[in-house]
């Protein structure tokens, strides 16, 4: 099979499923907190909605053991079509939802429940994506073939912040309010068919089919995991706590940080954001492809030493004015964090062998993202008590990131030393023996 066709599919289905997820994230502080938790004290109605931002990061673990279990015994290609349907129909009924003035406690209600199904499929998306380019990929390039689903990330986040603005820019703020935040959500039944066409014309993984083969499926793939593989699994939940909160924040609070506390539009904040993604996107190949040939340990730990460093100036910066803080996501989201995550998905599943691998890279990595998810729990309080300290917000994320970097050094260089026995090239020399 095509290695760009492998590689679109995993790209492309992870765009849609970030796009949904993120969506939701830049319609919190915009549309939600307004029409689902009306408060008379603001603050109170925006801790509300991120809450229910929050609870879909909560759902990811559950995710990663369901979509994982089916993963590792049933197929990547199985799992990634359910994860698709989840995401894409709790996104089209969001776009359904009557408002809290129009049935009341009801409409909270349901939206968390829609959050809580996106979770859950997202939790099962972003494992099988990577697993689904790294496992298909040649000997040597598996880090450039683990980045480019992570382009997925920037890639959604642009589509659905973009959808959003555009939107605006078309109607009144009311008829925005009214009815035109709905449009996008709607439309994710359209990009949901497409992917599910694109995934349903590929074959299962090369180590999937290996597994199968030997008769090597583990019966229950999260208590094998955690048997034989849970030191890794503390691993990646570790090393992704440093770099996680401050995604959340660079990618979903900004947003709100930059319009009510820093006294930015919301027009500068998007600006800022897409700044940040548009870089990531030319970013993340490029490392992902180093990282085959000057370690993944290095690069990563590189990153995570960088974002401790420019924690504070970040702060400091996007503070100043516009131009700062546009530079500001431009080194800090679209360098320093990007070069951390286009190897993120290569190093962790080369800590697991194929038969829990689904479970393994996926549970540990969406632990780690429902701690980090309520971060925006803990930063609007903190901004209404201190407002935009550098040195608070700063000194924050360098808690996190200093726990990331000590384990990031007991961490193997994994592109030397991975469980990754089961290369493509062996599979196909295996079937040329068979023959």
């Amino acid at each position: 099979m095509k290695k760009s066709r492998i590689l679109f599919a995993s790209v492309s289905g992870s765009v849609i499923e970030w796009y949904d997820f993120y969506l939701y994230g830049t319609a919190t502080g915009l549309v939600f907190s307004t029409l689902f938790f009306p408060s008379s004290d603001p603050a109170i109605a925006l801790l509300l909605a991120f809450a229910t931002f929050g609870v879909g990061y909560a759902a990811r673990p559950i995710g990663s053991i369901i979509f994982g279990h089916f993963g590792d015994k049933l197929g990547r290609k199985a799992s990634l079509m359910l994860t698709l349907i989840g995401m894409g129909g709790s996104s089209f009924l969001i776009g359904c939802l009557p408002t809290y003035e129009q049935i009341g406690i009801v409409a909270p209600t349901l939206l968390v429940l829609l959050r809580l199904i996106q979770g859950i499929a997202l939790g099962g998306e972003w494992g099988g994506a990577i697993l689904l380019a790294t496992e298909y990929a040649p000997k040597g390039l598996r880090g450039l073939y683990g980045s480019i689903p992570q382009l997925g990330v920037p890639l959604g986040l642009v589509l659905g912040s973009f959808s959003l603005t555009f939107i605006s820019y078309l109607t009144s703020e009311e008829q925005f309010i009214a009815w035109g935040w709905r449009i996008p959500f709607l439309f994710s039944v359209v990009l949901i068919g497409l992917a599910l066409w694109i995934r349903g014309g590929i074959e299962d993984t090369p180590a999937f089919k290996q597994q199968k083969e030997r008769g090597e499926i583990a019966s229950f793939p999260i208590v094998e995991t955690f048997r034989e593989n849970g030191k890794s699994v503390f691993h990646v939940i570790g090393l992704k706590l440093g770099d996680g909160f401050f995604n959340v924040f660079l990618m979903s609070f900004v947003l709100v940080f930059a319009s009510t506390y820093l006294g930015y539009s919301k027009e500068v904040a998007l600006t800022a954001l897409t700044i940040g993604c548009a870089t990531m996107i030319l970013t993340i190949p490029i490392i992902g492809y180093l990282s085959d040939f000057i370690g993944r340990k290095s690069i990563y730990i590189t990153g995570l030493v960088l974002l401790l460093l420019l924690a504070i100036p970040y702060f400091s910066m996007a503070g100043k004015s516009p131009t700062w803080f546009y530079i500001g996501q431009a080194v800090m989201l679209g360098v320093v964090w990007a070069s951390i995550f286009a190897t993120q998905g290569t190093i962790f599943s080369e800590l697991f062998p194929a038969k829990v691998r689904y479970t393994g890279l996926s549970f540990g990595y969406q632990i780690a993202a429902a701690i980090v998810g309520f971060g925006p729990m803990i930063w609007t309080p903190m901004a209404e008590k201190y407002g935009p300290s550098p040195a608070v917000f700063g000194g924050f994320m360098m808690a996190g990131l200093a726990i990331s970097l000590v384990l990031a050094l007991f961490v193997p260089d994994t592109r030397k030393i991975s469980k990754y026995e089961d290369t493509i090239e062996n599979y196909e020399k295996g079937k040329e023996r068979v023959i």
